[in-house]
């Protein structure tokens, strides 16, 4: 997908959701490693969409944050030395605006899971692939999670943005209390976020149980700072 955000514009909105459920009918027939990625965007393009039965999608993201693996110090790790190269090589290079191309020929990115090995080095390939599966199933495993719980704040980045709207707030603060009670299934930077979240929530909820009036408005710099590390 060029862009992980781009499912919710709304002028995009209906049609991507459109066609990420349609996908689900021919999911069967794609590789393990496209299975994952198609995992991924349906996370965003259909349950991420506000447009959807709201209490129905907040349903769903509470099923698959409790699906989530606890989150391990090597993973903290790897997320901390991604986000330290990234700012050191914003800091050399300074931030690069890059113009998307009018005519994106491969706008899901799904070039680079289609391969386009000679005949002849095929035979070569699978002797080598044979003794790498183990390890490359590993990797992929760990990639699927990551983008398994990006996917996921994004969702609840995109629902805490709606807590002014008064009927989605007891969904919210559901959804949001579920996260935090399964916070361990995130990553450290991804935890942090969702405290703030909960603490915000629940600062709403003592405003709206002693009568006074609530912005409806919640912390959500973590999950925007999240937000645009993870499209770049």
């Amino acid at each position: 997908m060029l862009s992980v955000s781009s499912c919710n514009e709304p002028s995009l909105r209906a049609d991507y959701h459109a066609l990420f459920s349609a996908a689900q009918d021919v999911a069967e027939s794609l590789k393990k490693q496209q299975q994952n990625l198609l995992s991924t965007w349906t996370i965003r393009a259909v349950w991420a969409n506000d447009s959807f039965v709201f209490s129905k999608a907040t349903g769903k993201i509470k099923e698959l944050i409790s699906a989530l693996p606890a989150a391990t110090k090597e993973e903290d790790m790897d997320e901390a030395a991604a986000l330290k190269d990234e700012t050191e090589e914003l800091n050399a290079d300074g931030q690069i605006n890059k113009e998307p191309d009018e005519d994106e020929p491969d706008p899901f990115g799904l070039d680079a899971l289609i391969s386009n090995v000679p005949k002849e080095e095929k035979t070569k390939g699978k002797k080598d692939s044979s003794s790498n599966s183990g390890k490359e199933d590993e990797q992929e495993s760990r990639r699927f999670l990551k983008l398994k719980r990006e996917a996921l704040i994004s969702c609840l980045d995109i629902a805490a943005k709606r807590y002014r709207t008064p009927w989605c707030q007891t969904a919210i603060d559901i959804l949001s209390k579920h996260a935090f009670d399964n916070i361990v299934r995130f990553t450290s930077q991804q935890r942090d976020a969702i405290e703030k979240l909960w603490a915000s929530i629940r600062e709403q909820q003592t405003r709206r149980k002693q009568g006074k009036s609530v912005s409806g408005k919640l912390d959500v710099n973590g999950f925007e700072w999240l937000q645009q590390k993870y499209a770049t």
